[in-house]
């Protein structure tokens, strides 16, 4: 893996068609850590991550003109949606809004629990903005959305003049999560499995002190080889291997021992 630069005796360079054959030779060993961890994050994600569900209501906004203050901004000003939605969004997440729906709905939630469930985001550039809010149980999503859609349209009236914020579509119920997505799980998990094999076996190579083969000599630190002791207990189709990690002809040669 780690060899002598042919250039530069006193320093190493690493062999990438080393290492590239030793996770080749170790690949299904690698792909089946990887599948164990794909299988281990996707339990964990069945088991332990509580699934969410988002509801959606969709309302369009109707301005001539902002008024907030002294200030006005025309609709010159508000070719992008996105530039007004956030004021939106503010006044919708306000504590006065979030306490009415929490009021209202009967929900064991507190303003910045609630808060962090609702969100709001511009459709494209229209006048058009959706509000989702996600939540554990499908049916609270959607009661909690469709009325949030119901109390805004009067609480922005009350703020901002010559405004009027209308429903197109109430919220319903959603049959299918938003999160956790088990694939996403799964292919972490996978990835990670196959990263973490991977690098055990490199750093298992790189501590390894025994020369396995005359070619480690000859590539590692260009030493010729004058004699080998072929390995006559392989059961290999008449080809020579070499003893290491304790042989019958005596202890491993060790890399510390080649001059």
């Amino acid at each position: 893996m780690i060899k002598k630069d042919t250039a530069n005796p006193n320093e190493e360079v690493i062999d990438l068609g080393l290492i590239i054959s030793l996770l080749w030779k170790h690949v299904a060993l690698i792909l089946t850590c990887g599948i164990i961890c794909a299988a281990a994050l996707f339990l964990a994600a069945r088991m332990f991550i509580t699934p969410k569900y988002q509801a959606n209501a969709l309302l369009f906004v109707n301005n001539s003109t902002l008024n907030i203050g002294s200030l006005d901004l025309g609709t010159t000003n508000l070719t992008n949606a996105s530039s007004y939605v956030n004021t939106y969004v503010e006044i919708l997440k306000s504590r006065s809004n979030m306490e009415l729906v929490i009021e209202q709905s009967g929900v064991p939630y507190s303003y910045e629990q609630l808060r962090q469930m609702v969100s709001a985001t511009a459709v494209n550039t229209t006048g058009l903005f959706q509000v989702s809010v996600t939540s554990p149980n499908p049916e609270e999503a959607r009661t909690l959305v469709n009325l949030i859609a119901t109390i805004l349209p009067d609480k922005v009236g009350e703020i901002i003049n010559n405004t009027s914020i209308k429903v197109v579509d109430y919220a319903v119920t959603p049959h299918s999560r938003v999160s956790p997505s088990y694939i996403k799980y799964t292919g972490i998990g996978l990835l990670l499995g196959i990263i973490l094999c991977s690098a055990v076996i490199l750093l298992i190579a790189y501590f390894d002190d025994e020369i396995h083969n005359e070619d480690y000599l000859l590539t590692t630190y260009q030493h010729p080889v004058l004699a080998s002791i072929p390995d006559l207990t392989s059961k290999s189709s008449g080809k020579y291997g070499y003893y290491y990690g304790g042989s019958a002809y005596g202890k491993s040669v060790r890399k510390g021992g080649v001059d």
